[in-house]
Parts: C-alpha cells; structure tokens; sequence
C-alpha cells in the first residue's frame, strides 16, 4: 500500500543531505551614481520548456508534414508546414527539453541495431526516426535594435531549422553546438514559431546515441555591440609573485556604423569579491567587423585549482561605447599549471599526477541521452567516491554541464572530437567544441580522433592530423593534443601528436617509449573488463557475466592487468578505463537480450560493481575492505565457493562461520582470495595493518525478502523546475539486509512538489521501460529519478511491490529562482 506523509512522519523518517552547490549567480558590479549604471544589455534565457513534439517520417512525406514534396526554398517564409501561424499542433505531445525520443522507443531484436541500444532508428525504421519539433515564443518591441540569436548545445541529429517559415540552417553533427542569429527574421512585439526537424536515421558512432534536443536551447539578446558566443578566453602563467591573467576579448560591432568600444575585466575571487580590474584603451570596430582586445591582470596569491580543492574564480567583461555599458559576460576560470613530461607522466601544479581515468559515453538509466544538469553531479561524484580523477569524453564533444560539474568537483577532462577530418564540417566541429570548452580547467587535453582504422597508420593521418592539430594549437596554446590509437604508433596520426594515445596493445607502449623517447604517452583506453553488477555464475543465455575480474576481451585486459602495468611505468601519465558506467549498446560479448554493455565499473544506475572497490583500493588513499561474493547460495550448500576481497591493506584474514579460512597478505595493485565451501551463515574479512585489525566487512545469509527501502542521492532540492535526485530502492529481509537475488516488481508514485521522470535497474537484460512507473528489481536493487517543479513544499515518493512491505521519503523542496527562460 501507499505511505502518506502522516505515515512518514509518524515513522520518524529521515533524510540525508549531501548538497552540491550549484554555480553561483551572476553579480552586479555597477555602482550606485557610476557613469556606467545602465543595465547592461545581455540576456540569456533558458528555451526548454512549452514545446511541441511528434514523430515524422523518412520514407512518406504526407506522414511528414508534407517535407521534401514541396518548394521549400522557392519563397523566404514559407519554410516548414509546421511553421505556419495557424498551424494546428493540438495534437503534437507536449515535452520540455533536454527530451530524448529514442529512450521511449521500444526494444527491438535487430542485429543491426543492437550495437546501438536495440532501438528501431535507422532507414529500415521510417516511422520512428524522425522527430519535429516545434515551439513558439514571444520577443517585446522593445528588443528591437538589439541582436537575437538561438544557441543549441547539441541535438541528435541531422537537423534543419527554420523561425517565422525561414531557413535557418542544418547542423549535421549530434554532439557540436550551433547558433543562429535571428535578430532579422524575429516579429517584434508578437509570438514567433521555431521549428526543427530532427532526422536521426543515420548514426555516428556504434552505441546507443538518442534522438532529439537532448540539450539545452537558450534564446539570447544582446546590444549590437557585443562580446560573441565564447568569445572571451582567460589564460593564467603562474610564478612566484603570483599568476598573471591574459584576457583576450572579442567584440563585435553589428550596428550600421563603426563604435568606438573599450574592454573592462575584472577579476571575482571564489568568494565573489572583485581582485583585480583592467580597463583598455578604446578601438574602433568598424560595422560589421569583430576585433580583439588584449588586456593583463595580477592575481597576488592565487589559490590553485586542484582535484582536491577545485577553486574556481571569474572574470567579468564588460564593453563599454563611452560611459555606457553595452554588454556584460561572465566566464568561470581557475588559475593552475600543467604539463607532460615523457619521462615522468603528468603534472598539475608542479606535482605529478597519475590520470585514473574512465571513458564514458552520455547516456543514462532512465533518461537515455537526455540527462538533467544534476545527474552530470551524480555520475562525476560516484566516479571520485571510487577514487577516479579523469573522464575521457567518448567520443564527442560533452554536454557543457557535464565539464561545469567536472570544474565544481575537481575531476580532469580528456576532450574528444567526432569527426576526424582537415574539411570544413570536421575542422568547424572541432573549432566549436574548442572555443566552448577552453576556459574550463579541468580540460586538460584535446583528443582529436578515436581509433581511425583506415588512416591512423599511415601518409594520410599524418596530413589530417597535423591540420587538425594545428587548428587546435591556434585556437588554444594551453593544452597538448592527443588521439586515441589502437595501432600505427610512431607514424600515420602519431606523428603530429604532442601526447601519444594508446588503445590497448600494452606490448607496443614499452617498444614506443624506447624509439620516441621524447614524446609523453597515456593510456586513452584501457581494460574492457566484462561483469554485470552482482552476478557471480555467468550465464550466457540470460546475458549476465560473472563480477569476479577475470573476464575480458581477447584486446583487452582485467582491472589489475593494466593497473599493474601501468602503475609500474613512471613515464606513462596513467589511463582511462573502458569505462566508468555501462552504457546502451554494444553489449559485449553478448548480444539480445542484452541491450546494454558490461563494460562499466557503475551499471547504468550508478550502482556499483565489485571492481569499483578495486580501483578505490589503489587509487583513492584511503582504507579499503571490500569482501564478496554475496552469502546467499541455497542448493549450494557444502560446494566451494570463490570468495574474493578487495583491500590496500596489508593482511586480511577470512572467517566462515567464526572459523578462520586462513590469512592472505595483500599484494601491491592486486587482491586476495579464498576457495570454501558454502554453508549458510556469515563470512567475515578481517582486514589488518601493521598487525592490527582496522577494518571488517561482513555478508550474511539473508532471510526471505520482506520490504522495501529508499535511500535518497541528495536532499533537499532546489524548487527551480530543473533539479534532480535519485532514489535507490532496495529490497531487504526483516532484519534490513539487502537481499541479493530478490526481484522483486516495484512501482514508484510521485506526488506533491516533484515528478518522477525515469526508472533504472542496471540490468543489461531489461526490456522494461525507462519512464516507469514500475521497474523489477535487479539483485536487490532499482532506482527512481525525481525531478522538483518550481514550487517550493514536499515530493513524496512511494515505493510499493507485490507481497512486500512499502516505503516510502519526502524530498523537501526549497525556495530557489530558476534560471531565466523565454516566455
């Protein structure tokens, strides 16, 4: 049955805060009286909500709206059927972005789809590979004179748009962002209609991608002159008197005749108070034109950005046309050095860092490619809980929350391009996601290609390579570039690379380092170890595979293989895990029904597998003690079973049963293990160092499974429409414990103050669906996302399954203001 609040209350239910702050907001440095107390122009306003969404067609255009029938491009303003003021698009659902159709798809037994999440997208599947998308918006009469533009931070894919029944344009890539200057097209004082057409029928990689505006749209006013989109780029030198900031500013001057503009930066420390300002000398921008201005700043005792304290400062800019302030911006920034050395690896403020990394792709349980901001916090959290300290971005440039998140968290970024190309679509992309992402500090590097069979080896990938190489060294002098390579080392690609990338093929690192002695070198992947989360027999025809790590691909290698390697090899700069969360797709070595991998150390909740414990033993620095399988094997009783533990401390001794089964001495980067046989009961690891027990970790054959619990991510919420937790619900016995093998069917309900807007399992097998209500647990667990709306009180969310005691917690919400959006 369902809990009420009465219920909850009576019970003494609590929650835990674990709260990450958000970015702080924007601050107004004018000053009462000041020549330059004018407001300044800038607006940027959050376009996700109030649209419109229905399924097309590739193949039948009278299914399509009538597109590719008719003379699109004859006339200006009659782009688009949809686009028509008296358009009827009642019956077109309604949806709030980021949306993602294709995670609402249903599973498919395709072999040519199953790489790609088993989702029907494609030619053969017309009918649902097409997305339109259609929203209207109100522009005042009085922005008229002022320059409006759309900014999409990513839509998968092949998009073509149109405002008012104009063409705006088509964006061919899934993962770079794009802008449209519509200040020509917009109806001033009245309703404008914005329409896109999403075709996702082709892929660009070989996982599950999603389909539709899976990022934010923003609607942005500025004043004709203005600092364009990342048009602002901090850079910091860091000596002994302190750090020295270089500004470089770019203005652009889109009214009818020339201004004459000065630049003015100032400095915000990480507590919001200002440190340092400079103000240049005026320039003329002639009409039309765009200029750069360069401009020094002093920063006395910086505070570095670190993993540990990942300080953040920002620099405002402001553009001034005499004593009025024409436009105001922001750029978040933190102050910290790098570099590689071929011998020694990496290094972030004169200390030597080893990357312990994971590659991920962007999807998620729940919501597929359409993760809210807050779930960016989630995953980069869970991935430092484990000791992790680098994320590869595989293979495409990221959601711009998700380097907000690495910055706020201190996590370092391998940044990767799609497409590997010296063309204008390819260089463009890459241009895009430079100028986006360089004033981050986590980004540490730039990766500019990901396993190019046909040229990484040889004349050709030298040629592209080194153009594309150069366009990023033009673009930003900071960071080194680098490609993922799975082979063709010391020529082809390699040859115009500042940090070699090595795929695997750990036999070649050692004959590399030997003939390019002076070229640093990382692993940009490494392991590709299977297991699914709480299985310990593998079993082929469900699609599970054992947890223990012994398994993996012929390339590939184990967690401690390739640990052990590398953390024995000073000159290696360490490596990126494939990969720190399962993903959709690809779900090696099996396929249907599996859906998703088992590659990830997390499934695609966030839970963890039992590696997890391994990396956080020899990567976090702090006592590990993690002892497995679980102790539930009826039908077993009085056969061995393996019994592993994780630990980085010197001795642990197993007991079963209060009977010891004998004491192991930890080896550096491995783990220990026993054979015993089973008997109900307990088994108990008793972890020591320096000949004292520090640590024990315990599992406990559990009872029958009796009820369920809800243990929430973080509370409270920020009641700003946006902001996300997620529950974990586990199926427990009388006494509490989880148990393990319980599968239980549970349904969430969602009232008050939030919605729920996703439901997870981590099984690699589970064709249920994502957006619930109801997910059958996988070995003890399930998962709720919830979202809060705008009004602040209390979410209470339910958790019922058949035969079992219910549970249930409120999630307070709390006052907040939500990001500025478009009417």
């Amino acid at each position: 049955m369902k809990m009420t609040r009465r219920d909850i209350l009576k019970a003494g239910a609590t929650l835990s805060a674990a709260a990450i702050t958000l970015p702080v907001r924007p601050v107004d440095l004018r000053e009462p009286g000041s020549d330059d107390a004018a407001p300044a122009a800038r607006e940027r306003l959050l376009l996700d909500t109030g649209w419109r969404f229905h399924l097309g067609h590739a193949d039948d255009p009278t299914r399509d709206f009538g597109y590719g029938t008719g003379d699109l491009f004859a006339k200006a303003g009659e782009f688009f059927g949809p686009s028509a003021t008296d358009f009827d698009d009642g019956a077109w659902s309604r949806v709030d972005l980021p949306h993602d159709w294709a995670v609402d798809l249903p599973f498919i037994n395709d072999p040519d789809e199953v790489g790609h999440g088993s989702k029907p997208l494609g030619r053969k599947y017309p009918d649902t590979s097409i997305g339109w998308y259609r929203r209207t918006f109100d522009i005042p009469a009085t922005d008229s004179g002022r320059r409006i533009s759309l900014e999409f931070d990513g839509v998968f894919r092949d998009c073509t748009a149109a405002l008012n029944g104009h063409y705006l344009g088509r964006n061919l890539s899934g993962y770079a962002p794009f802008r449209y200057d519509v200040t020509d097209l917009v109806d001033y004082g009245g309703k404008n209609i914005l329409v896109l057409r999403v075709d996702a029928t082709e892929h660009e990689g070989w996982f599950y991608e999603g389909a539709g505006i899976y990022r934010h749209v923003w609607l942005v006013r500025t004043d004709a002159l203005h600092v364009p989109q990342w048009g602002a780029v901090v850079t910091s030198e860091v000596g002994k008197a302190g750090a020295t900031l270089t500004v470089r500013t770019e203005v652009t001057n889109d009214a009818e005749s020339a201004a004459s503009v000065r630049v003015r930066s100032t400095v915000l420390g990480p507590d919001g108070k200002r440190i340092a300002t400079a103000t240049g000398t005026a320039m003329r921008v002639e009409a039309g034109a765009t200029r750069e201005a360069t401009q020094t700043l002093h920063v006395a005792a910086p505070r570095p950005w670190s993993l540990e304290t990942p300080v953040l400062y920002r620099m405002v800019t402001e553009t001034l046309a005499g004593t009025r302030v024409t436009d105001r911006t922001e750029t978040s920034f933190g102050i910290r050095t790098m570099r590689f050395d071929p011998d020694h690896g990496f290094f972030l403020n004169g200390t030597r860092v080893e990357l312990k990394g994971t590659c991920n792709h962007q999807d998620h349980a729940g919501v597929g490619s359409a993760l809210p901001d807050r779930l960016q916090e989630y995953r980069i959290a869970k991935l430092k809980e484990m000791g992790s300290n680098a994320y590869r971005t595989s293979h495409n440039p990221p959601t711009p929350e998700l380097l907000d998140a690495c910055d706020r968290l201190g996590m370092l970024v391998l940044d990767e391009t799609r497409m590997f190309s010296p063309e204008p679509e390819g260089l463009g992309q890459l241009e895009r996601m430079i100028r986006r992402d360089r004033n981050h500090p986590c980004v540490f590097a730039w990766s500019i290609a990901n396993e190019e069979w046909a040229v990484q080896g040889n004349d050709r990938g030298t040629r592209i390579a080194t153009t594309v190489r150069d366009l990023a060294h033009r673009l930003d002098h900071t960071r080194p570039v680098t490609a993922a390579m799975d082979g063709g080392w010391g020529k082809g690609t390699s040859l115009a690379l500042d940090v070699q990338g090595f795929n695997y093929q750990r036999a070649s690192i050692d004959d590399f380092h030997r003939r390019f002695p002076r070229t640093p070198s990382m692993g940009s992947e490494v392991a590709s170890a299977f297991a699914t989360r709480g299985v310990y027999v593998t079993d082929k025809e469900r699609g599970y595979i054992s947890a223990y790590d012994v398994n993996r691909p012929s390339y590939g290698a184990t967690a401690e293989e390739w640990w052990s390697y590398f953390a024995a090899r000073e000159f290696l700069a360490g490596g990126f895990v494939w990969t720190g969360f399962d993903y959709r797709g690809e779900p090696s070595p099996y396929a249907w029904p599996c859906i998703s991998s088992h590659f990830g150390i997390l499934d695609t909740c966030g839970f963890p597998k039992d590696t997890f414990w391994y990396y956080q033993a020899w990567w976090s620095g702090h006592p590990v003690l993690h002892l497995f399988p679980h102790w539930d094997w009826a039908g077993q009783e009085g056969k061995e079973i393996e019994v592993w533990c994780h630990s980085n401390l010197d001795q642990v001794e197993l007991f079963v049963n209060g009977a010891s089964a004998g004491t192991r001495d930890v080896p550096r980067q491995g783990h220990v293990s026993w054979k015993v046989p089973y008997a109900a009961g307990a088994i108990e690891a008793r972890g020591m160092q320096g000949g004292k027990v520090v640590l024990t970790d315990r599992r406990e054959t559990t009872g029958p499974a009796a009820s369920l619990r809800l243990v929430a991510w973080r509370t409270p919420l920020a009641a700003d429409g946006e902001d996300t937790t997620v529950l974990r619900a586990e199926v427990v016995d009388s006494g509490g414990r989880v148990v393990p093998t319980a599968d239980a069917t549970v349904t969430f309900a969602v009232s008050g103050t939030g919605r729920l807007i996703g439901v997870g399992n981590g099984d690699p097998s589970s064709h249920e669906s994502d957006r619930g209500p109801t997910r059958q647990a996988f070995n003890g667990l399930c998962c709720a996302i919830v979202q809060a709306s705008k009004a602040s009180g209390e979410i209470l969310v339910n958790a019922t399954a058949p035969g079992l005691g219910a549970a249930a917690t409120i999630i307070s919400t709390t006052p907040a203001t939500p990001r500025p959006a478009a009417p």
